[in-house]
């Protein structure tokens, strides 16, 4: 596909949503193709701009019981965000504090992961609403938008869900659990490629999926690399395999301070990761932007304080490093706050111009 040159014209502004809370309102230009088909551009190392996400759209369904468990529901039902039993029958308190629910601490559901063969109940995923909830879901899943399929609770955080995180971090190191672990994350795989599979039969407009499996704490990752490598690795490549299969492209969500992590997230498959900003992003995309596509931020700017043209100086420094047709990257998501209607706009406009070139 040849990538058409930059016309001032697509500067214009056809239409605007709401940004995140506390971000400004975001701008739609005049795009020279799809949102959906630049995001897929930029997935097949042939971008056409600096993609910031808003060209994309969230999808939770509330088919997954998961999702009404953690509050965290988008999709097209509406469904208000409450908490309660996920699939495995684990209970989620909602938290409205924090927007969010998670399992109360203190009373874990096994102590040992030798437990999780005598004690966890699979679910019957065949029971879920999947022709329902497919049909709540036809206009929300438009074949224009570029839908995310998020999905929470992946490997090792569904093993917290079970055992708490002393437990869980335990485990993964402790000789006398971690054959169990393996066997747990080996069938929580197959689970979960059956899981996409249905996914894929009910939603076909899926584009990618966004898997959560937060590995490490504002300061530091919560275990080895080689822990990492030997106890999830496999298990994540499997489920990342089946998802390429399908033509569809996988994101890793997850949080933490993860530099040495890195080479893992490359080995398990994953086409790309936002860092959190506690992570240095611009060194991460040094070393490994041409192995994973990575989310960058800017150096960090007060808008109120700065002017526009010196924010468009910013932008246009920030698409010279990063938007490199040899070497793609994302606007990091975490991020919104310095991408001001004239930075977007001016990140736009040199991206193109770079990609076109």
């Amino acid at each position: 596909m040849a990538i058409p040159k930059f016309d001032p014209k697509e500067l214009q502004e056809v239409g605007r949503f709401p940004g995140m809370p506390g971000n400004p309102d975001v701008i739609v230009y005049n795009f020279p193709m799809t949102p959906k088909e630049a995001y897929t551009a930029l997935y097949n190392k042939k971008p056409i701009w600096q993609i910031t996400t808003m060209e994309s759209r969230m999808f939770a369904p509330k088919c997954n019981p998961d999702n009404i468990a953690r509050a965290f529901v988008f999709d097209g039902t509406h469904t208000p965000q409450t908490g309660g039993t996920d699939m495995f029958g684990i209970e989620w308190e909602f938290v409205p504090q924090v927007g969010g629910s998670m399992v109360r601490p203190g009373k874990p559901f096994i102590e040992d992961a030798n437990e999780i063969t005598d004690k966890v109940v699979w679910p019957d995923i065949e029971k879920w609403d999947w022709e329902g909830c497919a049909k709540a879901n036809a206009e929300y899943l438009s074949e224009q938008n570029f839908n995310i399929c998020w999905f929470l609770n992946g490997w090792y955080e569904r093993l917290i869900s079970f055992m708490d995180f002393e437990g869980a971090i335990v485990a993964m190191i402790d000789e006398d659990q971690k054959d169990a672990v393996k066997d747990f994350f080996d069938k929580l795989s197959d689970l979960y490629i059956r899981i996409f599979d249905k996914y894929l039969t009910y939603f076909p407009n899926i584009s990618a999926f966004c898997i959560h499996d937060d590995w490490g704490s504002q300061k530091e990752t919560f275990f080895s690399p080689a822990t990492a490598e030997e106890m999830i690795v496999p298990y994540m490549r499997r489920v990342t395999d089946f998802i390429h299969s399908k033509g569809r492209f996988c994101e890793l969500h997850s949080c933490g301070q993860l530099l040495k992590q890195v080479p893992n997230i490359i080995a398990a498959g994953w086409d790309s990761w936002f860092p959190q900003l506690m992570n240095d992003t611009h060194k991460i995309y040094e070393l490994y932007g041409d192995k994973l596509i990575v989310g960058v931020a800017p150096e960090a700017f007060d808008p109120a304080a700065t002017s526009e043209e010196e924010q468009r100086a910013k932008a246009r420094d920030f698409a010279n490093k990063f938007s490199n047709p040899a070497k793609p990257s994302f606007y990091n998501i975490y991020a919104g706050q310095w991408l001001t209607p004239a930075y977007r706009e001016e990140l736009y406009k040199q991206s193109r111009i770079n990609y076109s070139k």
